[in-house]
């Protein structure tokens, strides 16, 4: 599960208001809600019952929520080499964008490619 996740679900949670948890994070409500969607269907089941704007914690939300806290707390790293990969510098510099219509560079006293060269 991805970590962002559980941190919405669990600021949901805390609040029981997805407006004040949305504001609290700094993200849009949209968002948030799309993020307790994404979790609802990786655990498989609602995890929130949403009445006239009241939210309440569902069997299953309620199972999940320690879990979720325990994983904010303690966040383990996915695979060994994701944090070798991430400490390690990658090689190259920043990409520079071709001038032109995908030609080759011009070379100071050789025409242009495509073209004819002028006599005087």
């Amino acid at each position: 599960m991805d970590i962002s996740l559980l941190r919405h679900f669990v600021q949901v949670v805390d609040t029981l208001d997805f407006e004040r948890a949305a504001a609290a994070l700094a993200i849009p409500r949209s968002t948030l809600n799309a993020s307790i969607r994404q979790l609802e269907a990786e655990v498989g089941t609602p995890l929130f019952i949403r009445v006239d704007g009241s939210v309440t914690l569902t069997p299953a939300g309620e199972a999940i929520v320690d879990d979720a806290r325990a994983e904010l707390a303690n966040p383990t790293p996915k695979a060994p080499g994701s944090v070798r990969k991430a400490s390690k510098p990658s090689a190259g510099g920043k990409a520079k964008a071709s001038k032109g219509k995908g030609r080759a560079p011009a070379v100071k006293g050789q025409a242009a490619p495509g073209k004819r060269r002028q006599s005087r």
